[in-house]
């Protein structure tokens, strides 16, 4: 176990909390206000059971974070309800529980490498790329002459998530999407 302040706690940290338990951080949120304690608010999942859990600790807080190697695997497809990982080396196939993958699931395409936290031989996080390629399947037609960099329109992925897209990009165009929290980074170079 590591020790480790809880502002530097990121998404998908394996957590040993004061109960002897290991949970998966989902969300993270820091506040600071102008005067008093900042603190850090994790969304985590008890590994064991899938219990949601939130968590609020000051930013100076030091909590365990558990030992768990990251794996690279390669994501295969679905078996309802669920996936299909297989380690590119050793071609051992690994079937992870969709309560894991929660929202990410929906990023998962076909042959996608990522890495698996395995802890003691057992999936408990997964590690997607940080951003991913997506077609746009649904928006609002292109308006000619609309380039104003502060208005953004929805969009429709192919994955079924929504996102908010600048005006000038239509139906069809790849664009690159952050995995972390799902916003428009930009058009797809290909």
């Amino acid at each position: 176990m590591v020790k480790v302040i809880a502002s530097d706690v990121r998404k998908g940290n394996v957590i040993e909390a004061e109960d002897g338990r290991l949970y998966t951080v989902l969300k993270i949120e820091t506040y600071r206000p102008g005067k008093g304690t900042p603190t850090t608010t994790l969304d985590m999942r008890r590994i064991s059971d899938g219990v949601k859990v939130v968590e609020t600790y000051k930013t100076s807080d030091q909590l365990e974070r558990a030992f768990v190697e990251e794996i690279r695997h390669t994501y295969l497809f679905k078996d309802d309800p669920n996936y299909v990982f297989m380690n590119p080396e050793s071609y051992e196939q690994v079937t992870v529980p969709a309560g894991m993958l929660g929202d990410d699931a929906s990023y998962l395409d076909e042959n996608m490498e990522c890495h698996l936290l395995m802890f003691d031989g057992t999936p408990v996080a997964i590690s997607l790329p940080q951003r991913v390629t997506l077609e746009i399947v649904e928006t609002e037609p292109v308006v000619k002459g609309q380039t104003a960099s502060g208005s953004y329109k929805p969009a429709k992925l192919s994955n079924g998530i929504r996102v908010m897209v600048p005006p000038h990009i239509g139906t069809g165009t790849r664009i690159i999407v952050s995995t972390e929290d799902g916003a428009y980074v930009e058009r797809a170079k290909d």
